[in-house]
């Protein structure tokens, strides 16, 4: 059974909680959980309780806690600087790239951005609620929009800084069998083989990575001239014109799965 995981700013300190406000609504109208049935705190940042609903009311949840764990965050960071697209297009980067682990969402104005509003509220509840959904011990950071020029700035050069483009290097060629129909890598290491493809496979190991995905309209020229000036690698995703928001979700797990 799956036991679901909410991530505030709780006090895991205490014994008990009383949890209100949309978390209580949440648990009591849309999940339509029952007292005695486990659920899991976060704080945010490494602690999660596993608690057991002790008492529900109209509007407020009380939670006995079980026992408490530290988990850790994986050591490789990856932040997605995507340009502004529309509404809806964005938010289902958000949801998907938080999904897949995601560090921090960076929204980018670039030449051809289109759209430049947002709105954050939004974006980080839907953050938040897809951090819990997938089980992530934190909420990745969402910045306010910034000029391309100035999410170049960001990056710093012991990091692994890639923009995409359909003019980069086209390395995302995935031989899982050989040509006699022998299989190369397992189902399970599928997902390995294809970020180890995609991703310069390099002798330095980073810690983070910065992933650049343009809008609608795609980068200028001028564009990918001041990333590879800043030393950004230029790939691409394949043969295909992806949309932002697929090449965004695409990108996000194969940086997120790099080793």
């Amino acid at each position: 059974m799956k036991i679901h995981r909410f991530i505030d700013s709780f006090d895991l300190s205490k014994k008990e909680l009383e949890i209100s406000g949309d978390i209580a609504h949440q648990i009591i109208k849309v999940l339509k959980l029952e007292t005695g049935e486990k659920i899991e705190l976060g704080d945010g940042k490494e602690t999660i309780a596993l608690g057991e609903i002790k008492e529900i009311s109209k509007k407020n949840v009380i939670v006995k806690i079980i026992s408490i764990k530290k988990e850790k965050n994986d050591a490789k960071k990856v932040s997605l600087f995507c340009a502004v697209l529309k509404k809806e297009n964005f938010e289902l980067v958000v949801k998907k790239a938080t999904e897949v682990g995601v560090y921090k969402i960076i929204p980018i104005i670039s030449a051809r951005t289109i759209k430049t509003g947002l709105n954050l509220e939004r974006l980080n509840k839907i953050a938040k609620e897809a951090s819990e959904q997938s089980g992530r011990i934190n909420v990745p950071e969402i910045l306010e929009p910034i000029s391309f020029e100035k999410g170049l700035e960001l990056c710093k050069e012991k990091e692994l800084n890639i923009l995409f483009d359909v003019s980069g290097k086209h390395s995302f060629e995935i031989h899982a069998y050989s040509p006699a129909g022998e299989l190369l890598c397992s189902p399970r290491q599928s997902a390995q083989c294809i970020s180890n493809e995609c991703f310069p496979n390099l002798e330095d190991k980073f810690s983070h990575t910065n992933i650049f995905i343009g809008p609608e309209g795609g980068w200028t020229e001028e564009e990918i001239k001041k990333a590879r000036s800043a030393d950004f690698k230029i790939m691409n995703l394949g043969n295909l014109t992806l949309r932002g928001e697929t090449a965004a979700i695409i990108s996000s797990y194969l940086a997120v799965n790099y080793k």
